[in-house]
C-alpha cells in the first residue's frame, strides 16, 4: 500500500450510537462474566528470578518493590490468596452454580495444583494470565512474543488443554496484536473500552474482543481512591447491574464483568459484599451467568465478523476514486480530507463526512463558489438531456424531479434562472428532505435572501447532500 498520511489508531467510534442487539441466550437482559484472577505465585519474587518483590495489589499499605530481596510480608498476603482466599471463593460459587472465568498466570498454576484441579472439577474456565504477573510495557516485543508462547505451553502442560482466552493486564502496546498473532485465542480481554464485545483486525486474523474491567473490581481494595468495606463493592455492583439490566429491558443487553483477586476478596469482611450483591442479582430474572468463552462463543455466532472499506486505511488513489465525488465535481476535497489524520472514527458515513467537510469549509471563498457552481440546475437542462451524475440523477428522482407537469417545469425554469442571476450560482438543497412543493416553496423563499445569506445556505445544502451521499454507501 502506498504511504499513507499520519493514521489515528485509536478507535474512538466502537459501535458508534447504535450498538447491535446482543441476543444473549433466552432472552437475558444482563450477561456477567465472574473473572478470578489467579495470580498467586507468578508474582514478582527473588524467588522467581524477578529483581525485586511485588508491590502491587496487596493490602499492605504504600508498598514499594524490595530490590534484591524478599517481600516476606507480601510473599504472605499472596500466600493467602492461595491457601484460603480460593478456597473460600470455589466453596461459594460451587454452592451457587456459578460459571467462573481464571485468568491463570502460567507460573501461578504451576505452584498450584490442588486449585487447578479444582477449578476443572467445577468446569471453570481457565484462560491464560501470561506467564508471570509482572509488568510488560518497557518489554521488548521479542520479548514478550517468547513469553506469550511460553506462557501457552505451560498452561497447556499443567491444565491439560490450551487456554482459549487471554488477559495480560499489566500490558504493552503490543499486547493484543501479539496475541492475536498467535492465532490461538477466542478472546482476547486486554482493553477496557465498552460494554459490548467487539472484532479488531490484526492483518489477516480477526480478532474477538471481550473488554474487561478495572472498576467493577476488587483491586480498589488495594488502591486509592477505592473500596474500604465489603459494602463499597456491593454498592458499586448493585448500581452497575441495575443501570446495565435496565438498559438490558429496553433492548439494549449489555455485559458487566466483576474482576476478583483471591487475596483480596477472598478475605471475609469484603467478600460479604459479593455474596450480597450476588443475592441481588440472582433475585433477577434474565441474568445470564457465563464464562468468558460463552460470550464470545455466543457473540461470533451472533455477529461475526464481516471486513469492509475502511477509509482512512485507503491510498489516496482509491480514496479520491471512491469518494472524490461525494461533493459534486470536485475531487480536490477528498484529496484535502485524505492528508487529514483519519482513524477507525472516520470509517463511518458521520466520520467521513465530518473529514470531507472540514476541507471544504477551509477552502478558500473562491473555491467553494466553484463547488456550489458546480452543481446542476433542479429540473434543468442537463437533467433533460441525461447529463447528471448518478448521484444527482437518483436525488432529483427521489423528489420526483424527473416527472414534473409543464407548469412545474415552466416554474423550474424561470426560478432557476432568477437566482442563479441574482446569486451567481445555482439553487442547491438536499432535495432527498423534501417533496417538488416543499422544495418550489423553498425555492421562492431563499431567491429573496442576500447573496450572503444564500452563500452559507448553499454550503451547508452542499454539505447534507455530501452526507446523505456517504449514508448510502458506508455505515
Amino acid at each position: 500500500m502506498p504511504h499513507l498520511p499520519p493514521r489515528y489508531p485509536r478507535d474512538l467510534r466502537g459501535h458508534g450510537p447504535t450498538p447491535p442487539d446482543a441476543a444473549w441466550p433466552g432472552g437475558a437482559r444482563i450477561a456477567i462474566s465472574l473473572v478470578l484472577n489467579f495470580e498467586e505465585g507468578g508474582e514478582n519474587c527473588v524467588l522467581h528470578g524477578d529483581a525485586a518483590s511485588e508491590a502491587f495489589l496487596s493490602d499492605i499499605p504504600g508498598a514499594q518493590p524490595w530490590p534484591g530481596q524478599r517481600h516476606w510480608n507480601m510473599e504472605s498476603v499472596y500466600d493467602y490468596g492461595a491457601r484460603a482466599g480460593f478456597w473460600r471463593l470455589h466453596r461459594l460459587f460451587a454452592a451457587r452454580e456459578l460459571p467462573v472465568t481464571v485468568y491463570g498466570v502460567a507460573t501461578a498454576l504451576a505452584r498450584s495444583p490442588e486449585q487447578v484441579a479444582a477449578m476443572k472439577s467445577a468446569d471453570w474456565e481457565i484462560a491464560s494470565h501470561g506467564l508471570k504477573w509482572v509488568e510488560h510495557r518497557d518489554m521488548p516485543e521479542a520479548q514478550e512474543r517468547a513469553a506469550m508462547a511460553e506462557a501457552i505451553r505451560l498452561h497447556t502442560e499443567v491444565t491439560g488443554a490450551p487456554p482459549r482466552g487471554w488477559y495480560t493486564g499489566r500490558a504493552s502496546a503490543n499486547t493484543v496484536r501479539l496475541a492475536a498473532e498467535t492465532g490461538q485465542f477466542d478472546w482476547i480481554s486486554d482493553t477496557y473500552d465498552d460494554d459490548l464485545p467487539h472484532w479488531m483486525e490484526f492483518g489477516d486474523r480477526d480478532q474477538l474482543i471481550l473488554p474487561y474491567t478495572l472498576e467493577a473490581n476488587d483491586m480498589r481494595f488495594a488502591t486509592a481512591p477505592g473500596w474500604v468495606t465489603g459494602g463499597d463493592f456491593e454498592a458499586y455492583l448493585r448500581d452497575a447491574f441495575d443501570v446495565l439490566y435496565a438498559e438490558g429491558a429496553a433492548g439494549a443487553p449489555k455485559m458487566l464483568s466483576i474482576g476478583l483477586h483471591c487475596r483480596l476478596i477472598g478475605r471475609p469482611g469484603k467478600l460479604a459484599g459479593l455474596m450480597r450483591f450476588l443475592d441481588h442479582a440472582q433475585a433477577h430474572e434474565g441474568v445470564w451467568f457465563a464464562r468468558r468463552l460463552d460470550i464470545a462463543r455466543h457473540w461470533a455466532n451472533t455477529h461475526p465478523h464481516q471486513r469492509r472499506e475502511r477509509p482512512h486505511r485507503m491510498d489516496r488513489a482509491s480514496f479520491v476514486a471512491r469518494f472524490g465525488g461525494i461533493f459534486e465535481h470536485s475531487p480536490w476535497i477528498a484529496e484535502r480530507a485524505h492528508a487529514f489524520e483519519l482513524g477507525p472514527a472516520h470509517d463511518s458515513a458521520a466520520g467521513l463526512h465530518n473529514a470531507l467537510a472540514r476541507a471544504f469549509r477551509s477552502a478558500s471563498p473562491k473555491e467553494r463558489l466553484g463547488v456550489l457552481r458546480a452543481h446542476p440546475d433542479l429540473a434543468g437542462k442537463l437533467a433533460a438531456a441525461r447529463r447528471l451524475t448518478a448521484e444527482s440523477t437518483a436525488e432529483q428522482a427521489s423528489a420526483g424531479l424527473d416527472a414534473l407537469t409543464d407548469d412545474e417545469r415552466r416554474a423550474f425554469t424561470k426560478l432557476n434562472t432568477a437566482y442563479t442571476e441574482k446569486h451567481g450560482f445555482p439553487f442547491i438543497i438536499a432535495v432527498r428532505d423534501h417533496d417538488r412543493q416543499g422544495i418550489l416553496n423553498a425555492f421562492r423563499r431563499r431567491l429573496e435572501n442576500s447573496r450572503e445569506a444564500e452563500f452559507t445556505e448553499a454550503c451547508a445544502q452542499v454539505e447534507r447532500i455530501a452526507f446523505l451521499r456517504l449514508k448510502e454507501i458506508l455505515p
